[in-house]
């Protein structure tokens, strides 16, 4: 069985940092491109970034230059290193994995000022 859980989220004032992973089980992570997915309140699903299996990443225009996303294959973790948060990254945050099409739960990320 795919799982892909995730944590890391919070409260968070603007300019502050977090870290994002996402541990991966049920098929072999290390073949797969990865991503994050954010949805705001009211609004629809957000690409932020993507990790391919030879670690070429892409960034949405909206976090470009702020977020990092990475990988380690030997633990199955994807991770997102957010820093400089604005009000409006404010989200529910999921990792995918691209091609097998699965999910995670999601965890709740807010910027507040």
């Amino acid at each position: 069985e795919v799982q892909l859980v995730e944590s890391g989220g919070g409260l968070v004032q603007p300019g502050g940092s977090l870290r994002l992973s996402c541990v991966a089980s049920g098929f072999t992570f290390s073949n797969y491109a990865m991503s994050w997915v954010r949805q705001a309140p009211g609004k629809g699903l957000e690409l932020v970034s993507v990790i391919n299996n030879v670690y070429v990443t892409i960034y949405g225009d909206s976090v470009q230059g702020r977020f990092t996303i990475s990988r380690d294959n030997a633990k199955n973790t994807l991770y997102l290193q957010m820093n400089n948060l604005k009000p409006n990254d404010t989200a529910v945050y999921y990792c995918a994995s691209c091609g097998i099409g699965s999910w995670g739960q999601g965890t709740q990320v807010t910027v507040y000022s």
